[in-house]
């Protein structure tokens, strides 16, 4: 969860009001954020540096108490002092939550060079914040939320970086463009005394100690061919998104006017998080809760406008919950009236009430991007109301939980194979196309894949655990294999299945639970997993057909005394070369095929196979002893 950081004496300025420690502990839980902990900047100081500062050096840090304050990671709007006391005010009932809204028609453009953006950063968003008033504290807040959001929604500015400017010090309109490194010119903030070309800058942030906080970004677009950059009219630049504004437009206590622009690449964020901003700190405007809007137009190749919006969105929209859906999620029992007056408090007011008074329209805000879905109105109605005046219940309905039966067979089957002597692996869901098909030496059929995988190492989810266990050998080389190296896994593939459906939704794939084991050793171990098949048969009590265990079996000792499921029965036979697809996996006639009978499906059916593994698998996964496998479903066994 992020923490704000604040000044107990200046939240309660802002607030309106004063507390005890253990009152404003109480309120925060009351508003559904918690007080972490109570410091001050010299204690900080002193935790941090351990007794290397001398008293003197600790009378620079101020002893103001500061309150650190957990807040949802969801909840952009509390990142800031304005938006955390002005959240406590409406929820205390002092103030009406305000209107944000548009002055008028927007007057300045940013054009986007979009054939060149679109190698980089694709996206960017900008508005105007006109007359406001700055002072220490203000300022200071300013800069802090914006390092909250590059730590929190932006991931470190990967997906959204903010540049704020002196819009009085530029010269509109503005362009986004991006260009060869070596032709971006410019003075950074960070160090202001020089100019630097953008490649030069990039190599000073890498290795200079003064400039280490700007080293995680440097990685974002250093390996790009083009920089992207922010420009005013006269080719000056404004910024190098995501690492640096220039020093030409930095932003001080006497700046009246700030431009804002937010690099992209996701729109939608890019989107929150310039509301956010504007919202926050639109309260010190000479008109409160007014931002400027700014068109966003992209150029193409030929030099024409494209498309073009306008920002920001301050998007209002409406969203509905069942009022019966609420109180029983919470635990309670309001009227409808009752609930929309609580929407209230929480800024999702004005509600209105639909269909006879059953459905629950509410007015979700610019601050409130969290709001997705009728469980999150739930959730504020339940602060609203307050958690500590619901009632507890014994719940109406008594029951007992239990073990889903599928993973108590598992854990069941994982003890006994291991007292088998096997080594139980956990291997990776994703792995390579060619890892879960040509490498075993079967077709390339239908499988989950991933639309974007990182690397080539996790495009498709594995419709088999094999590939997992042989890379478990082939990373395993310096282990004693004289004696057999012996893993297993029990663990689901997903396989591609138009019918399956689960809540009424075909989704296309399915879940299936597998049983896979390896022998790697100086033989090729056969003889061991045929064992362990037969051993896996004899602990789920299904006896081996008669024609497969031969007379002396069925008169041993064993067989007498064998506990079977009538009608349960297995054998197994020569695997078919044509219609099997995994038969290439083997070497030839070295290979057979698990067949399954039960009283629904006398047919035997395949549910697995064993065999010696093929010498080219073993030579794709770089393994030097000769191996067998045997991988088997199931849940046919149950």
């Amino acid at each position: 969860m992020p923490t704000l950081s604040v000044e107990k004496d200046l939240l309660f300025v802002h607030v309106g009001r004063t507390y005890t420690d253990e009152e404003f502990d109480e309120l925060c839980f009351e508003f559904g954020v918690e007080l972490d902990e109570i410091t001050s900047d010299r204690e900080e100081a002193e935790k941090s540096s351990g007794s290397t500062l001398t008293a003197k050096q600790l009378e620079a840090y101020s002893d103001a108490v500061v309150y650190k304050i957990d807040v949802p990671a969801n909840r952009y709007d509390l990142l800031c002092v304005e938006g955390l006391s002005r959240a406590l005010r409406i929820f205390l009932g002092d103030i009406e939550a305000p209107t944000y809204q548009l002055s008028g028609d927007p007057v300045y453009t940013m054009t986007v060079k979009k054939p060149n953006t679109d190698k980089i950063r694709p996206f960017v968003v900008c508005a105007v914040l006109r007359d406001i008033t700055f002072n220490k504290q203000r300022y200071e807040s300013f800069i802090d939320l914006q390092d909250q959001l590059h730590r929190n929604l932006c991931r470190q500015r990967t997906l959204v970086a903010i540049g704020t400017h002196d819009l009085d010090s530029t010269k509109p309109p503005y362009f986004y463009d991006g260009r060869d490194p070596k032709v971006i010119k410019f003075v950074p903030l960070t160090p202001d005394d020089r100019e630097f070309v953008s490649s030069d800058l990039l190599e000073f942030y890498e290795t200079d100690p003064t400039a280490k906080h700007l080293k995680p970004y440097v990685s974002i677009i250093k390996d790009s061919p083009v920089y992207p950059v922010i420009l005013d009219s006269n080719e000056t630049v404004l910024s190098l998104p995501p690492i640096i504004n220039g020093n030409h437009s930095k932003i001080t206590l006497d700046t009246k006017n700030v431009f804002i622009e937010c690099t992209a690449t996701d729109l939608t964020k890019a989107n929150i998080v310039l509301d956010t901003v504007v919202t926050m700190f639109s309260e010190y405007c000479s008109k409160p809760f007014t931002v400027e809007p700014v068109t966003v137009q992209f150029e193409g190749a030929n030099g024409s406008i494209e498309s073009s919006y306008v920002t920001p969105v301050l998007s209002t929209r409406q969203e509905k919950a069942s009022v019966d859906f609420c109180n029983s999620l919470i635990g309670i029992n309001l009227s409808p009236q009752e609930m929309k007056i609580l929407c209230n408090k929480v800024q999702l007011g004005p509600a209105e009430l639909a269909d006879d008074d059953k459905f629950l329209r509410v007015t979700v805000p610019p601050t409130r991007s969290d709001i997705l879905h009728p469980v999150d109105i739930a959730e504020d109605i339940g602060i609203a109301y307050g958690y500590n005046k619901i009632v507890k219940k014994v719940p109406t309905t008594s029951t007992v939980g239990g073990e889903f039966t599928l993973n108590q067979f598992g854990d069941l089957l994982r003890e006994e194979i291991a007292r088998a002597g096997y080594i139980e692996v956990l291997t990776h869901g994703l792995c390579s196309i060619h890892d879960n098909f040509t490498a075993l030496k079967r077709p390339i059929t239908h499988a989950v894949s991933l639309s974007n995988p990182a690397n080539v190492e996790y495009q498709v989810v594995r419709t088999s655990l094999l590939p997992g266990l042989l890379k478990t050998l082939q990373h395993n080389k310096s282990a004693s294999f004289s004696a057999g190296f012996k893993v297993f896994e029990i663990s689901d593939i997903v396989l591609p299945d138009d019918k399956h459906v689960v809540a009424e939704t075909i989704v296309g794939a399915r879940n299936a639970r597998r049983l896979c084991a390896v022998y790697a050793g100086p033989t090729s171990g056969f003889e061991i997993i045929h064992g362990l098949v037969d051993r896996v048969m004899t602990l789920t009590e299904i006896a081996p057909d008669p024609a497969y265990a031969g007379t002396d079996v069925l008169r041993s000792d064993e067989e007498k005394f064998r506990v079977s499921r009538e009608g349960w029965m297995y054998k197994i036979a020569a695997i078919d070369g044509e219609q099997d697809p995994t038969a290439n996996t083997y070497f030839p006639g070295r290979a057979a095929v698990i067949l399954l009978s039960t009283p629904s499906k006398p047919e035997p059916t395949p549910i697995g196979t064993f065999g010696m593994l093929h010498p080219e698998v073993l030579a794709t996964f770089d393994i030097l002893y000769p191996s067998s496998c045997v991988e088997l479903d199931l849940e046919a066994l149950m």
